[in-house]
């Protein structure tokens, strides 16, 4: 490598998860469809019992703002609901979702509820047995059927991680039910405990030879993708239940790359060189640089193909620059690079007006009181950020500030409260919109999203009335609709480097996550804390992996990210588009193929496969020789002897075009890892504006391991100057369907974005 061209350098940002920045739907048992005037058939006995019900009414007129969908949605409700005759009943109240709102009510209210006309129906609210952050659960994942039992939990995988290190005595990295590693593995185990969960430890940092974590992140991380079950795990009494990682079963090995003073380059190819000699099949990176960079220098990049090269996949974190375009890192095409998203949980607090509306907040410091009195709201546009407020005013009041940065934050919210203050609520800034990272204050405090923070605000300032307001603590919520939604943290496309490979690929949770923690660290206290990040997000999408794995140990890893890609969910929890932070739909560069789906990926149908040589072949028409020379470590390729690979040409499990009226042709080739005789018939989902042909339109199997070849014409009708166009492409048989997103991107200032063709 030239002296003229350092490795760019890398940050904390992925490794420290938003430390310094600011579901599936589950099915009732019971539902109330308007049939008839006799209403809904209830059972007597539970007349009076309240009960939070999902309720769906027909949608208000067209471009209804949100006090009209209020009014509406409260025009259902009894009369004791609404005012201050009794604690507001109206949880949530949906406008992007769907049409409808959450309410607490009695089965004699709903009976009444569902003779009104415009009532569609109604649901309780279910909640089941809390698992690690709830997330396997989420994923579909349970214990003792589905996909955990078909693969033995990922028994038999080991799953690397380049991190902080590991907190080995926690008991997430028990062994009880793991069986001793595969006899290929032939690292070591330098830590307080080395057992059949933990097999390898080792720090790769010059001088220090501590594996211990006193960051936290890396105990985070490893619990979540491959932690054991821990029975009575929470945060403070929230999020409680029986905690474990994504795979289980899953052997780990911790290598120690990162140090309070970041992860040095070096360090972290010594990492990968230690992961691929010692045996790993999975390879977590809960890391990146700031910004993309050619990735003969990017030591993640080339770290990375070399791993793959010997049959590793390389899982990355996107990145935590969103919401800003053009931010994704990790962004080589042979890496799994994973956005973050919601979960459909929440750790409930309302806050409940004088002016009877009630705005859904979260903390993840409960008090033991259900429902607080109401106190005087305090706002001022002066000390927006709680900063150089006048302490000795806000005693008995609650104080309304933007959330800042919580290093800086934090001294004076805990000024505020020591000045007798009844509580805080804190609103996001407009730019994360309904995207909360919850923090542990360990006090009275009451995260909101940016749009209830303006309502707040204007209300607390209001000359109208005094302004007044309490909370209602309800602890931990699941089944909260819309979910997923992308994290406005979650770094976003497209690739600066290969703008013709989707980055970034899957969206996985990442907001808000319940995993282990080392005893004491500078951020906070174990056995277990909820934070957020690609970092949280990229584990669970390596601890799926670890599964596919377990249960198809000759895949290859670019047949292990196609099964995960074109088997994601395209829609959330709801039935609708999966939303960004702004409850707007979410792009392809935001949220990549879709949400990934375990249960799935582990049975894909087709799959989109690249070698070692196709990677070298596109390496060479970005980069050339230095660039084939740099990556790839083996002397018979050269650029002489390979064809050239343009990106949009790479047999990627995602397609991206450019947009142009001209016809555009892209070549993809699939394999039959499904039954050996099908047939998959091709289903195009476009805009008007786009034109998809593909040839052949029927594929037809003979046996597995069978390849077929297909191209795809892609054409717009008319162009579109700012904006991309999606649409996708199935492949569809009786069993599976296999779905690649299409997108179509339009010219920046009359040129193709470097390096289209």
């Amino acid at each position: 490598m030239c002296v003229e061209s350092p490795m760019a350098p890398l940050t904390n940002l992925l490794l420290l998860p938003l430390l310094l920045l600011a579901t599936h739907f589950l099915t009732p048992s019971l539902c109330y469809v308007n049939q008839a005037p006799s209403g809904a058939q209830l059972n007597s006995t539970e007349t009076f019992a309240y009960r939070t019900y999902i309720v769906l009414v027909e949608p208000p007129p067209l471009n209804s703002d949100e006090d009209t969908h209020r009014r509406w949605y409260e025009s259902f409700l009894p009369s004791t609901c609404i005012g201050n005759s009794r604690e507001p009943c109206l949880l949530h109240s949906y406008v992007e979702v769907f049409s409808g709102f959450a309410a607490r009510l009695t089965d004699t209210e709903l009976d009444r509820m569902a003779k009104k006309p415009g009532f569609v129906r109604a649901f309780p609210e279910r909640t089941l047995q809390l698992m690690t952050t709830h997330t396997p659960e989420f994923l579909g994942l349970r214990k003792g059927t589905g996909l955990w039992s078909v693969a033995s939990y990922g028994k038999g995988v080991i799953v690397g991680l380049l991190d902080t290190g590991i907190h080995a005595q926690h008991p997430s990295f028990d062994d009880h039910g793991i069986p001793p590693p595969p006899a290929k593995w032939t690292g070591s185990c330098k830590a307080a405990r080395c057992n059949n969960k933990l097999i390898g430890v080792k720090s790769l940092i010059v001088g220090d030879n501590d594996s211990d974590d006193y960051d936290g992140h890396g105990t985070h991380t490893s619990s979540t993708v491959a932690g054991n079950f821990v029975t009575g795990a929470s945060v403070r009494g929230v999020g409680r239940g029986t905690s474990s990682g994504i795979a289980p079963g899953a052997h780990i090995a911790m290598y120690k790359v990162c140090n309070s003073r970041g992860c040095e380059e070096s360090t972290i190819l010594a990492g990968f060189d230690a992961a691929v000699k010692d045996g790993v099949d999975v390879l977590s990176l809960s890391l990146g640089s700031v910004s993309s960079v050619h990735f003969d220098r990017d030591p993640i990049a080339i770290g990375a193909f070399n791993a793959i090269a010997k049959g590793i996949i390389v899982v990355g974190a996107a990145g935590n620059i969103g919401p800003t375009s053009q931010s994704v890192t990790n962004d080589a095409p042979w890496l799994l690079t994973v956005a973050a998203g919601s979960v459909d949980r929440s750790f409930e607090v309302g806050v409940h007006l004088g002016n009877g509306k009630r705005i859904h907040g979260e903390a993840l410091t409960q008090m033991a009181s259900h429902t607080s009195k109401s106190y005087p709201l305090l706002f001022s546009e002066e000390h927006r950020f709680c900063e150089n407020e006048e302490y000795r005013s806000v005693s008995g009041k609650i104080v309304v500030c933007q959330a800042t940065i919580p290093t800086i934050q934090n001294p004076q919210i805990r000024s505020i409260m020591a000045a007798g203050a009844a509580g805080v609520v804190l609103f996001n800034e407009e730019s994360n919109g309904y995207t909360t990272v919850l923090q542990d204050y360990n006090m009275r405090v009451v995260q909101v999203s940016a749009a209830d923070g303006a309502i707040l605000a204007a209300y607390a300032t209001s000359s109208a009335s005094n302004a007044v307001a309490s909370f209602t603590y309800n602890n931990t919520l699941l089944g909260v609709p819309p979910a997923p939604v992308v994290a406005s943290f979650s770094s976003r496309g497209p690739s600066s480097v290969t703008p013709g490979v989707l980055k970034p690929d899957i969206l996985a949770p990442g907001l808000n996550i319940l995993a282990a923690w080392p005893p004491k660290t500078g951020y906070a206290s174990g056995p277990f804390t909820i934070i957020s990040g690609t970092s949280m997000a990229t584990p669970h999408v390596s601890g799926v992996a670890a599964l596919i794995k377990s249960l198809h140990p000759n895949w290859s890893p670019a047949a292990i990210k196609s099964a995960i890609l074109t088997t994601s969910d395209a829609v959330n929890s709801t039935g609708g588009s999966i939303l960004n932070e702004q409850h707007r739909k979410a792009s392809a560069y935001d949220r990549g193929a879709g949400h990934v789906n375990p249960r799935r990926a582990a049975d894909p149908g087709l799959v989109y496969d690249i070698g070692v040589r196709d990677y070298a072949g596109y390496i060479c028409w970005l980069l050339g020789d230095d660039g084939l020379a740099t990556i790839v470590r083996n002397s018979s390729l050269t650029c002489k002897n390979l064809p050239k690979v343009k990106d949009v040409q790479l047999n990627y499990p995602t397609i991206t075009v450019p947009l142009t009226t001209s016809s555009f042709t892209v070549r993809r080739t699939v394999t039959n890892v499904g039954p050996a005789a099908t047939t998959y018939k091709v289903k195009v989902d476009t805009p008007k504006s786009l034109r998809v042909r593909v040839s052949p339109k029927k594929l037809v199997f003979s046996k597995a391991g069978e390849k077929k070849r297909f191209k795809v014409l892609v054409s717009c009708h008319k162009m579109h100057k700012h904006k991309l166009v999606e649409g996708s492409l199935s492949w569809v048989s009786e069993e599976h369907v296999v779905r690649s997103p299409i997108v179509a991107v339009p010219k920046v200032g009359g040129h193709a974005p470097a390096p289209w063709p």
